[in-house]
């Protein structure tokens, strides 16, 4: 994979990310109004969706035989392990047992799409499938960041979200993830189709947990 193919996938899939920034739920974080029922729904999801992130990097870090890349991986799977706690936090605060949570139909969606994809295909393609999470995740939290609603709100209730997302910490995650995608080379078509399809899982998501 080069660089430019990873870029030419994240302008083309720009209908998705706005359609995740604009979403309610995510707009709820920004604003701080999103009821946090949901946001406690979102986190339980989402703690187990990190987990089977985590399983998908260890999957991919096995099979390269660069022991640099190998160690990439297992750094990348240690950052998805301090997200964990973040989101162990806001269970212990709302009394959210993560033990007992079970995967709603659209985590079980992506997870298992990560899961097949990172044990049946190369690792580049692994890498792209985990590339619009990161990307993502860095986009909504510099938008969101980018209002200064944080200032203007110093008890902002999903501060720590925001934060943990738009900090300078996250950005070279996402810089690694890519860097180490551009090391391998996948059909362009197989590129597209997955990193589509792992956008609309993200949006998926965000709408499950609006749902719930």
């Amino acid at each position: 994979m080069n660089s430019n193919l990873f870029e030419d996938l994240w302008l083309e899939n720009q209908d998705l990310a706005i359609a995740c920034l604009q979403h309610p739920f995510v707009q709820g974080i920004g604003d701080g109004s999103l009821p946090k029922s949901k946001f406690a729904y979102y986190v339980g999801q989402d703690a187990f969706f990190l987990e089977a992130f985590a399983r998908a990097y260890s999957i991919a870090a096995a099979k390269v035989a660069d022991w640099q890349d190998f160690n990439v991986f297992h750094d990348l799977a240690d950052g998805v392990l301090q997200e964990l706690k973040l989101h162990q936090g806001y269970a212990n605060e709302w009394e959210v047992d993560l033990r007992q949570i079970e995967p709603g139909a659209a985590t079980r969606r992506y997870t298992d799409f990560l899961a097949s994809t990172a044990w049946s295909q190369e690792v580049g393609v692994t890498a792209i499938a985990m590339l619009p999470c990161m990307k993502l995740y860095a986009f909504l939290g510099q938008k969101l960041a980018h209002d200064n609603i944080l200032a203007k709100q110093p008890d902002h209730a999903y501060s720590g979200w925001i934060q943990t997302y738009s900090s300078a910490e996250f950005m070279p995650l996402v810089a690694q993830l890519s860097e180490l995608g551009d090391r391998y080379d996948i059909p362009t078509s197989l590129a597209r189709s997955t990193y589509r399809y792992a956008m609309e899982c993200e949006l998926d998501f965000f709408q499950s947990a609006w749902e719930s």
